[in-house]
């Protein structure tokens, strides 16, 4: 059994003490559990302040983003060394809205998850389809695609450490859900080619987590298929009563 992940991704909210006020909260609540990994994504700003609040606690943390060089003139980027030492343990890597806003490419998401790897941190790769290849019934193309460029070189045993995030990008932020029928089928199409092109035992190994309009009211649902082992909480993690909700209620259904 993979343990349940939840983790919080807080985008562009938060200011420093903001982020800190709620870590300390965090912990303080979720200082017992210990069968669900939770991981929360400040801003670049409060990432240091975040890890220090989060010391020796159940909390992870994680940057929102990264740049593939170590350093150089890349003017506002920031390496995976210095993510790493500002105490974040994962990295989120390809979101729909730096791909959307931003312009992002799965060649470039297997640089940035190649050098999160490199840098010891867990990239959480994000996967997932537009409303419109959706509709075409494109899914499980596009997801094909997305997984062969943006993991294409990664090893197997590498695989079996990164976090795959699931999230069609119709339901970011629209209120709209995946339901938990078509969030099981697409995470188990995903496990399908995980197994054909790294192998069975990193395929089970790797985590798939859903991302989308994620709700205390949804998670359960969502969490009890099979091949859904968490959930990237967007803007239901801004507040600690209702992220841990989540947690709880994630709990409940890995049972």
């Amino acid at each position: 059994m993979r343990t349940p992940l939840i983790a919080g991704n807080w985008k562009m909210f938060k200011t420093v003490q903001e982020a800190v006020v709620f870590t300390k909260e965090l912990r303080n609540v979720v200082k017992d559990i210990t069968d669900v990994e939770i991981v929360v994504a400040p801003p670049f700003t409060a990432l240091h302040a975040v890890a220090e609040a989060a010391r020796n606690s159940t909390i992870g943390v994680s940057s929102q983003d990264l740049y593939w060089e170590r350093d150089g003139a890349f003017t506002g980027e920031i390496s995976p060394g210095m993510v790493r030492e500002a105490g974040a343990e994962f990295a989120i890597v390809g979101h729909s809205e730096r791909r959307r806003l931003f312009g992002e490419t799965d060649a470039i998401v297997s640089r940035k998850t190649q050098a999160a790897i490199a840098a010891a941190l867990t990239p959480i790769v994000c996967i997932g389809e537009t409303l419109e290849e959706r509709d075409r019934g494109e899914t499980p193309a596009v997801l094909d695609r997305q997984i062969k460029d943006g993991l294409g070189e990664i090893s197997s045993e590498q695989l079996g450490e990164i976090v795959l995030a699931y999230e069609p990008v119709w339901a970011i932020g629209t209120g709209r859900t995946a339901t938990a029928a078509q969030a099981g089928e697409a995470h188990a199409h995903i496990r399908k080619r995980l197994r054909q092109w790294f192998g069975a035992d990193a395929a089970d190994r790797s985590h798939i987590i859903y991302g989308g309009s994620v709700k205390p009211d949804n998670i359960r649902e969502l969490i009890a298929e099979e091949d859904v082992d968490g959930a990237l909480v967007g803007g239901a993690s801004l507040d600690v009563r209702g992220f841990t909700e989540i947690i709880a209620r994630s709990r409940q259904a890995a049972v």
